[in-house]
């Protein structure tokens, strides 16, 4: 060991793996530049007075138990409210049934420690949300990767496969990266295999309060397993206030079977004690208003008419070069080229015009995938903004097959 220099790290520091999206944010400060890439929801959107409202009841009314040690499981109030929301979700739920995250990235860590061991194997989607994959692998499992389609797992390639896995982690609901809603005959069925093979299934559900108007709403798995014979003891349920409150409040939350929510509530005692009373009483205070039904209503409108702005952008601008998804909510679309476009070497040509996406690579377990696919995000930027950036994206593009015809033509 050299003097001065410490080389003792664990392995699960040696393992932990930095986000591409995360190491791209510091590029979205910079003056001019348009970015589709973060999984940021509009700040612009945030209820101000409504959350400034709750934080001045707060002061005036129970600022010393906001500022105390409370229950691992989460402040009654909050536990409650939550309780509410999800029974308007349809989802029966009872304050005593919830675990209170900090943001539902934590109920991921916690699952993961209180259901994985070393070398069991996990289902994921393929491609996914890679952060929850930076969670589970800190277990140390073998990933088992499942195709998606348009309507997201591809549940008859997991339904037909050969292996059983442990775990499957899915965002069913306007999933991240590629938007899709997964239809409500798949859940039934995914739900049916998970119960006769004993697989237990985190659905993760950050978005489903994201769903334009007039779509059409799919219950949950948890909903629909509390219903379905021998399901409900096989899935745990996330979600979050980050994409409809804010995510600086790093509000989750958890439903689960009774020994996976104490064998939680256990682990969570040993990382952090409890989530922010303080916080905790804030969000509570603002879910009472009832102010989120119309913050978040707004933010769906809003949402949709940038969700379209951004397709028909990319539609015209690439024509049949470029393959764009549809969503019915959420945050994202995902997109393909289908001329040889690397989008790894696109990002660079585009950061020169000011606009950012996250490459497809970057939500696949097995990094030589998904080159030739993208992410763009599609909340923070208005209509006019979001024209600007995908124009600047036709630019650096067009320059990238520019510069790869002149190199073919210097080596031919």
């Amino acid at each position: 060991m050299d003097a001065g220099k410490f080389d003792g790290l664990s392995w699960v520091a040696t393992s932990a793996r930095r986000s591409d999206v995360r190491d791209l944010l510091h590029h979205a400060s910079r003056e001019g530049m348009i970015s589709f890439a973060g999984g940021l929801p509009d700040a612009e959107l945030f209820d101000l007075a409504g959350i400034n409202r709750a934080i001045d009841l707060i002061q005036s009314r129970s600022m010393r138990r906001a500022l105390q040690y409370g229950a691992t499981e989460g402040q009654p109030g909050l536990r409650s409210a939550v309780a509410e929301l999800m029974r308007r979700r349809g989802v029966p739920a009872l304050p005593d049934d919830l675990l209170i995250t900090t943001g539902s990235q934590q109920g991921l860590d916690l699952l993961a420690r209180a259901l994985v061991n070393p070398g069991d194997l996990v289902a994921i989607e393929s491609p996914t949300y890679l952060a929850a994959v930076n969670a589970l692998e800190l277990a140390r499992p073998r990933f088992l990767t499942v195709p998606t389609t348009p309507n997201g797992l591809d549940v008859d390639a997991l339904v037909s496969g050969q292996a059983r896995p442990k775990l499957l982690y899915v965002v069913p609901t306007f999933s991240n990266p590629c938007g899709a809603q997964m239809p409500l005959e798949a859940r039934i069925k995914l739900l049916k295999w998970a119960a006769d093979n004993k697989v237990f299934v985190i659905e993760d559900d950050p978005y489903g309060e994201l769903r334009f108007p007039g779509a059409h709403a799919v219950p949950s798995l948890y909903q629909l397993a509390s219903h379905q014979a021998g399901a409900h003891g096989w899935v745990a349920y996330l979600s979050t206030l980050s994409k409809c409150m804010a995510p600086g409040l790093r509000i989750g939350w958890m439903l689960a079977p009774a020994t996976v929510l104490d064998a939680c509530v256990r682990i969570k005692q040993a990382m952090d004690l409890h989530t922010s009373s303080l916080v905790q009483e804030v969000a509570a205070a603002y879910l009472q208003s009832g102010l989120m039904d119309a913050a978040v209503e707004r933010m769906r409108v809003t949402y949709e008419s940038r969700y379209r702005a951004m397709r028909e952008s990319l539609e015209d601008a690439f024509g049949e070069r470029l393959t764009v998804g549809e969503a019915e909510g959420g945050m994202f679309l995902w997109a393909r080229f289908n001329d040889g476009t690397r989008t790894r070497a696109l990002l660079s040509e585009a950061i020169r015009d000011n606009v950012m996406f996250v490459p497809g690579s970057a939500f696949y377990a097995q990094g030589d995938l998904g080159t030739s696919e993208l992410r763009l995000s599609f909340v923070t930027n208005p209509p006019d903004r979001i024209r600007e950036g995908v124009q600047r994206l036709r630019n650096a593009h067009g320059r990238l097959h520019v510069a790869a015809a002149c190199d073919a033509t210097v080596h031919s």
